[in-house]
């Protein structure tokens, strides 16, 4: 009796045999990308952005961005697979809106450009905002929408004028929340307004709050608290 060793073979061709004779280098990554998820096609996509089909759709979709308000509730994220990543499910209580940001700098909001005090603290336009207009886009979102919490967010377009940035939020009175174990920490009462308290993702690389390990000591539990504390003068009474 004789035993037939089947060889494996990749989707859509006979043999791996003759593709190793042909073309060797095909083989591995044909059987490689057989096995990629629908996702992953997906990320590769959003990895090349100037490629010329995103930069073609990017450019047609923001557009039709410019046309619609600054806050916008959507059907489903733009990008499923970054979504999902930071937390987003497709199930009851979980929204996705898209924000508009306008890039540039922040002025000081003094009347009619008046300030005081020393000529060196004056300024007016030059001034660097502290924050990425990512904050600021849950910042608005979070403030519109007081009833949802902030999970996270993504950077999802920009043109010379806005950036824009879909915010994944959730209802944290709807059962489907409530129930689920790997979300319902954000019922909990604390977390009400976190995207205005720095807790988000972005808001705690704001903070400085994104590295580990020698001289990070001094970003925790903020840089501010962390000056106080070593420029201010404590004389504990010795008992």
């Amino acid at each position: 009796m004789t035993i037939r060793r089947l060889r494996p073979t990749c989707p859509g061709f006979e043999s791996t045999k003759s593709l190793n004779r042909d073309k060797p280098f095909l083989a591995p990554v044909l059987c490689q990308t057989s096995k990629m998820g629908a996702y992953k096609y997906v990320s590769e996509l959003w990895r090349k952005k100037q490629s010329d089909v995103m930069r073609f759709v990017q450019r047609v979709r923001c557009w039709e961005y410019r046309q619609q308000p600054s806050i916008v509730r959507l059907v489903r994220p733009t990008r499923p697979d970054k979504a999902r990543r930071l937390g987003y499910k497709a199930k009851q209580g979980f929204v996705v809106y898209r924000v508009r940001v306008r890039r540039g700098g922040r002025k000081r909001p003094v009347p009619k450009g008046i300030v005081y005090g020393k000529p060196t603290n004056q300024g007016v336009t030059q001034l660097k905002f502290q924050r990425s207009k990512r904050s600021v886009a849950e910042e608005r979102a979070g403030r519109k929408l007081g009833g949802l919490r902030v999970v996270n967010s993504y950077w999802l377009n920009e043109d010379s004028t806005y950036k824009y940035y879909e915010i994944i939020l959730v209802d944290p009175a709807h059962n489907a929340v409530r129930n689920d174990p790997r979300i319902n920490w954000i019922c909990n009462p604390v977390h009400k307004h976190r995207e205005l308290r720095g807790l988000t993702s972005e808001g705690k690389k704001n903070r400085g709050l994104r590295g580990k390990g020698h001289n990070n000591h001094k970003n925790r539990p903020s840089r501010r608290a962390t000056w106080k504390k070593n420029n201010s003068l404590s004389l504990r009474r010795y008992r």
